[in-house]
């Protein structure tokens, strides 16, 4: 995991998905982009929130500070690039 100083690009609305780790069979799901400062070329991250952090609201410009974990996984021969926010706090 990697924790790091970024500025909030935009935040989607919270939804629930099917979670077989839930007792209710479903969790909060709420996507997000965030940018490293320093500029307009700086690096941008798509990240996902799960579970009562979906439910956290943050708005475009806000600073923060956040705990993102990179992984992959494979669908149908192809691999693809996950970043999960799994902790986020306005600074």
């Amino acid at each position: 995991m990697d924790t790091k100083i970024l500025k909030v690009v935009r935040q989607g609305e919270a939804f629930s998905v099917q979670s077989s780790k839930q007792e209710s069979g479903q969790i909060q799901k709420c996507n997000i982009v965030l940018k490293e400062l320093g500029g307009k070329f700086e690096n941008e991250y798509a990240c996902t929130m799960l579970g009562n952090l979906a439910g956290c609201k943050f708005y475009e410009g806000d600073v923060v500070a956040a705990t993102l974990r990179f992984s992959t996984h494979e669908y149908q021969g192809q691999t693809f690039q996950e970043i999960l926010a799994t902790d986020i706090v306005k600074i």
